[in-house]
Formats: structure tokens, sequence, C-alpha cells
């Protein structure tokens, strides 16, 4: 069994696009926090853009989808959090000057 390391997740995560801004969840600051145990179960604190955001379950479903089969990926652990709030702040550098957030 390897080890899944914390650029394994991004990357796997790198893939899940929010379908309504069409830019990836990393991208987009909606990652708060990832954590892997000795036995690659993996836990990743997240947020939405909006409390009402319509598309949560879609990627909400995506992540742990793409966590899941990550090779010798453990069990995964999603949470949902709201603090701290997300603002166009926190979109990468790159992404923001593209969209001139």
């Amino acid at each position: 069994m390897h080890n899944i390391n914390r650029e394994e997740v991004v990357n796997a995560l790198r893939g899940c696009v929010d379908p309504e801004i069409g830019i990836n969840i990393v991208d987009l600051g909606l990652i708060h926090w990832i954590t892997i145990d000795e036995k690659n179960n993996m836990t990743v604190k997240l947020t939405m853009t909006s409390p009402m955001c319509p598309v949560t379950s879609v990627i909400l479903a995506d992540v742990q989808l793409r966590l899941e089969h990550l090779q010798d990926a453990g069990e995964v652990t999603i949470d949902l959090v709201w603090e701290p709030a997300w603002t166009p702040e926190m979109i990468t550098e790159e992404v923001r000057m593209s969209m001139q957030v």
C-alpha cells in the first residue's frame, strides 16, 4: 500500500469543477483543510461560495467519488463548514486575474 499525500488529494480535487462557475474548487478557495492518516483515511473541510449554493450536493458527491478512487484510499470524510466564510479573495491569484475579480 502506498501512502496518499496531500498533493495527490489536491490534484484529485482540482478535477472537481463548480458547474455554475466553471472553476475547480481548489482554485476557487473552497478547500479549508486536508488531513490524511497512516491508513489513508482522508478528511477534507470545505465550504461553498454561499450557503444557498444550488450545486452543493453535486460538488460534495464529486469530491467523495474522486477521493475514494485514489489508489489505496481509506475512508473519506467530508465536512462542509461555513467558517471562515468564503470570499472572492480566496480565489487563487491566477484565476482572479483571469476573472478580474
